[in-house]
């Protein structure tokens, strides 16, 4: 009986340049070769203008394969547009020029980080969804409004097109690649020889501090803010307000609306769960004392408002941000099958989830 021809590996160019983030390159690269592991995969090159070697922003020397403007559309399986935190190198003309070549040939179209203005600038995300790193969300919204853009998803998947929050969201995100791939045992053994979680809980807003508050000139207002600011437990129901400000219940509502984009409500809610934050950041007070403290209430307030917000809950939010958790931590037995392996995929709806 003749033996079953082997399919061949997948092509994954990954387009890099100077002042590129390092680890946008070379992690979703590993997440390639450790999948590779488990069978002939992935062929995975690293393509700069030129076929130059370019300087990362670690200060390394990154080694080319190919020189991008040699490249053929066919054949190519995953385009994928590494990002940098000075978005600008991404406008270059002739990085969008080829990256709008090559990309209808190929089978899908991915960017870490801020490798998403690259794919928007040649128009590969006009009606889409895209997600980017939360630090420069706003600026890919203002500049391409004909993106949606999802400032706090990990990633996002709309069609053939795949787009990653910043860095490490690189590494889910060739996960989740993997696993649309070749299914999800392989996908979870290369997470387990990783040391990460197959997917992570919670989205990246729990990353961003919220600094969307935009200057506010109108006096009376100002002094609204202020006292939310400055007593966040305090009384700060819409009358309480509006009669600091002297305003009426509903011109308040309208002010807050017009300047700031919200409702007095959930301005309020926003800077009590920043307080809350921070609490657990640095200190080590029970949860209902910074429920109290923040002005959130009660315990299960602040649970609420937080997974609402961070996509984690209090308690979990303090563990991975407070401390790395290395100090007396069990290193796991990797050698466990099935459910004993504590690597676990979270259940996560919409367009963070790979489909």
């Amino acid at each position: 009986m003749p033996r079953q021809a082997q399919p061949k590996p997948r092509t994954v160019i990954v387009v890099a340049f100077d002042g590129v983030r390092y680890l946008d390159v070379v992690g979703p690269l590993e997440v390639f070769a450790v999948a590779n592991e488990q069978g002939d995969f992935y062929a995975a090159r690293i393509a700069t203008a030129g076929g130059a070697d370019v300087i990362t922003t670690t200060g390394s020397r990154l080694g080319a394969d190919l020189a991008l403007e040699d490249l053929a559309a066919e054949g190519i399986d995953t385009l994928l547009v590494a990002g940098s935190p000075n978005w600008d190198l991404l406008l270059d003309d002739n990085l969008v020029r080829e990256v709008g070549r090559l990309a209808p040939s190929a089978r899908r179209i991915v960017s870490v980080c801020t490798g998403t203005f690259a794919l928007a600038a040649a128009g590969l995300l006009d009606g889409k969804r895209a997600g980017t790193h939360w630090r420069h969300a706003g600026a890919l919204q203002k500049m391409f409004p004909q993106v949606e853009v999802d400032s706090s998803a990990l990633f996002v998947r709309d069609g053939n097109t795949f787009s990653s929050a910043g860095i490490a969201a690189g590494i889910d995100l060739a996960l989740a690649l993997v696993e649309d791939d070749l299914g999800a045992e392989v996908a979870r053994t290369t997470a387990k020889v990783l040391v990460v979680f197959l997917q992570r809980p919670g989205g990246q807003s729990q990353f961003s501090v919220w600094t969307s508050t935009p200057a506010v000139r109108n006096e009376p207002l100002r002094r609204v803010l202020d006292a939310v600011a400055l007593d966040p437990a305090g009384d700060h129901s819409i009358p309480a307000m509006a009669a600091r400000a002297n305003f009426s219940e509903r011109h308040l509502a309208r002010l807050f609306e017009q300047h700031l984009g919200s409702r007095p409500g959930e301005y309020v809610e926003q800077v009590r769960l920043e307080v809350a934050r921070a609490m657990l950041e640095t200190g080590d007070d029970s949860l209902s004392a910074v429920a109290k403290m923040s002005g959130l209430g009660s315990e299960e307030t602040l649970r609420r408002a937080f997974v609402k917000r961070f996509g984690v809950s209090p308690g979990a939010y303090r563990s991975r941000f407070r401390t790395t958790g290395v100090m007396g931590m069990v290193v796991p037995d990797l050698t466990m099958d099935g459910d004993d392996i504590p690597f676990f995929r979270v259940p996560v709806s919409g367009p963070t989830a790979v489909e």
